[in-house]
């Protein structure tokens, strides 16, 4: 009998060695997970970013869900994973965040994942915050 189970699985791809920063930081916040595809790209300049993703694309099925998390929309790496885009079970997220990361990999996996994209990504927004303003308005408030 063939297995025709959903799996959802998750790649980062990234410029240099920020994906394994990125990994790094995750494993030590949530802990170690499956199904999670690093690409490093031009850190080994004898292998292409088109075969690191094709090695990816072999790992996964049809029956599968792909989010793919790049670094840089317009970026060489976006734009290479951007023939698999067009797949129904693909979903690309350019211009992650940490908060956008955890949101994603922790959601149910039965909730479908444009959902999810769309409200870690209004989440993830909120997260990014000029600190200093921040605290200069609720000191303002404080003197009032």
């Amino acid at each position: 009998m063939e297995n025709t189970a959903k799996t959802r699985k998750f790649l980062i791809a990234t410029h240099g060695t920020f994906a394994a920063g990125v990994k790094s930081s995750l494993d030590i916040i949530i802990g170690s997970m499956e199904h999670i595809f690093l690409i490093e790209a031009y850190v080994d300049e004898t292998v292409s970013v088109e075969t690191q993703i094709n090695e990816v694309m072999t790992q996964v099925s049809d029956t599968d869900e792909l989010i793919v998390f790049t670094d840089i929309l317009g970026g060489s790496i976006t734009n290479q994973i951007l023939q698999h885009a067009l797949k129904p079970n693909v979903h690309v997220v350019s211009g992650f965040n940490l908060p956008l990361l955890i949101e994603v990999l922790m959601a149910d996996a039965e909730k479908p994942a444009e959902e999810v994209i769309t409200a870690a990504l209004e989440n993830a927004k909120e997260q990014m915050t000029y600190v200093n303003k921040l605290l200069t308005a609720q000191k303002e408030d404080q003197d009032d």
